[in-house]
């Protein structure tokens, strides 16, 4: 299965799939789209209106991978579920902790599926 991450000199480049209005604020695991495109699944408790939910989604981000807030921007998907995120920092370091994460979302019952 692909993988939502790539490095990048800046950092982490991350594809997002978000559910707002998602319960709670959480990492579900990876998504692979009918293209086979994956993306990691983020659920925000919040609506997407007035930029709640992005704002929500660079918090958890940030939170999950050990940056600061003003280190998680949205590259692309304003608007969309599908986002682009950057996370600036020592990419070997962030693309470890995502691997991490991804694997503890799968074990509290995340799983790949497809979109």
């Amino acid at each position: 299965m692909a993988v939502p991450w790539r490095t990048t000199g800046a950092g982490l480049e991350l594809a997002v799939r978000v559910t707002p209005r998602g319960g709670e604020d959480r990492i579900t695991g990876i998504v692979e789209d009918a293209a086979g495109g994956a993306w990691l699944a983020v659920r925000v408790a919040v609506p997407a209106e007035g930029g709640r939910a992005n704002l929500a989604v660079r918090r958890l981000l940030a939170r999950a991978l050990g940056v600061p807030v003003s280190a998680v921007e949205l590259r692309s998907g304003v608007a969309s579920r599908r986002k682009r995120v950057l996370l600036r920092g020592p990419p070997v370091a962030l693309r470890e902790r995502a691997v991490a994460l991804t694997a503890e979302a799968g074990a509290r019952g995340g799983q790949a599926r497809r979109r």
